[in-house]
């Protein structure tokens, strides 16, 4: 990452880099403690890096990201159970932005929300990636979410890298056949079909 080779440090040296990387996970509904309010949760990893400023420096904070994910204010003081799929993974999306991340890794993460809802997450996440400089690491099956997510696109089987370029590229023109075949088994896929899904939210 950014030239250095994480995963070759010794243990605990990647420790002062660790603010560099959020991830939002697949099951909005366990990501969040059900006995913190949405505020703490926000609040945690502010807390946890010690960044941020005073008490009342981070609360302003915590305000300011629900509102950069489209959730009011008064969110702050209730429970993860008051809220839906889709409103609890923007929370965890506000979470993630707290420490002002480098990289987040979104391991599948609309996979768990009804359609329509995945549109209007990820119509945030790129919103949020072209105003902040957001890079994402974003892990999917549906092949029209990673076309309409991704500059660059890597395609995995068993665990290794078997293809990767440019999204539209090997979209259009795959060399693998793993790739072809994953592309041939969803004939119906379109690349412009999420586009207009997200646009209709």
């Amino acid at each position: 990452f950014e030239g250095t080779d994480l995963a070759a440090l010794p243990a605990g040296g990647a420790a002062h880099r660790r603010r560099e990387f959020q991830l939002v996970f697949q099951d909005p509904y366990a990501a969040l403690n059900p006995m913190l309010t949405v505020g703490d949760a926000i609040l945690e990893p502010l807390r946890v890096h010690g960044v941020g400023g005073s008490r009342t420096e981070q609360k302003a904070r915590v305000r300011e990201l629900l509102q950069t994910v489209g959730l009011s204010e008064d969110a702050e003081q209730r429970y993860p159970h008051e809220f839906s799929g889709g409103q609890r993974q923007r929370i965890c999306i506000a979470r993630a932005l707290a420490l002002q991340p480098k990289l987040i890794v979104c391991d599948e993460s609309v996979s768990a929300l009804d359609v329509s809802v995945q549109a209007q997450v990820l119509n945030l996440l790129n919103d949020l990636k072209r105003e902040l400089g957001i890079t994402y690491l974003f892990i999917t099956h549906d092949l029209s979410v990673a076309r309409f997510m991704s500059d660059r696109l890597l395609v995995m089987s068993q665990g290794r890298i078997v293809e990767s370029g440019p999204a539209a590229e090997v979209y259009a023109r795959p060399q693998n056949p793993y790739t072809q075949q994953l592309l041939a088994a969803i004939p119906s896929d379109d690349p412009t079909r999420i586009a207009a899904r997200v646009q209709q939210h």
